[in-house]
């Protein structure tokens, strides 16, 4: 059965910034959504500006994984909205945050901690080195990869200590991040990765869409075990009551 992947966009830069646009002519959605159809997903995009944010409730019910970019809008999304979503990522919707989609308000509030960091603007190299090596996100990756430009991330990142981390990134002017970080929250994965400031062509690189791919590809919803929640009868005999 196909995935189904929402590729959310804030869409924001790219209609007030030229450099931007001209860099991610179809949105930074747009981009990212390409290199998810090209691996076989069914794609959709929402944005900011839809209606509920593109993200009501009859299309989160109908998405398996949520990929979300964001920078800097993320206030301006409806607390229902962050609510609604949290929601579904705890029934089982995998949640993939995209660079300050650490600092979105359905992320924050899987978190539950401020998610700071420190951060540099000035287009530095980010050399991204693979420390869970058996990880399926890691699939089709070398040990390393470098983004020749980028916005610094540096530690200490406020997040739960990772049930995985996957990649830590190098920059240039020596800070350390860890730069790809997994978690589960009820039913559903979440995976943070740093890399996709919109200055800079981050999401046409081969090694982001990769990442992008496998990691929905590990964040897609499982069956698991039938469960009940709420009042329920024994299933064994209390007190010699017969069942």
């Amino acid at each position: 059965m196909t995935t189904q992947v929402t590729v959310w966009n804030e869409h924001v830069h790219e209609q007030e910034d030229e450099s931007v646009a001209a860099i991610y002519p179809e949105g930074i959605h747009g981009a990212i959504a390409d290199g998810l159809t090209a691996d076989n997903y069914a794609v959709t995009t929402a944005t900011l500006h839809d209606a509920e944010h593109g993200l009501d409730r009859s299309t989160l019910t109908e998405t398996d994984v949520l990929v979300w970019w964001s920078h800097c809008a993320n206030d301006a999304v409806s607390d229902a909205v962050a609510d609604r979503v949290v929601e579904h990522v705890q029934d089982g919707m995998g949640f993939i945050a995209l660079h300050s989609g650490k600092n979105s308000k359905p992320f924050k509030q899987l978190m539950g901690t401020s998610c700071g960091i420190k951060y540099r603007h000035g287009g530095e190299l980010e050399r991204v080195w693979v420390v869970d090596p058996g990880h399926p996100i890691t699939d089709g990756l070398d040990e390393y990869f470098e983004i020749p430009a980028t916005e610094m991330y540096g530690e200490p990142y406020d997040v739960p200590e990772p049930e995985r981390t996957v990649f830590t990134s190098w920059f240039e002017g020596g800070e350390v991040f860890r730069s790809g970080v997994c978690y589960r929250r009820g039913r559903g994965r979440i995976f943070a990765f740093r890399p996709g400031h919109e200055a800079y062509p981050i999401f046409h690189q081969s090694e982001i869409k990769r990442v992008v791919s496998n990691a929905v590809a590990w964040a897609t919803p499982t069956a698991g075990a039938t469960t009940r929640e709420g009042s329920v009868d024994p299933i064994e005999s209390i007190d010699g009551t017969e069942q």
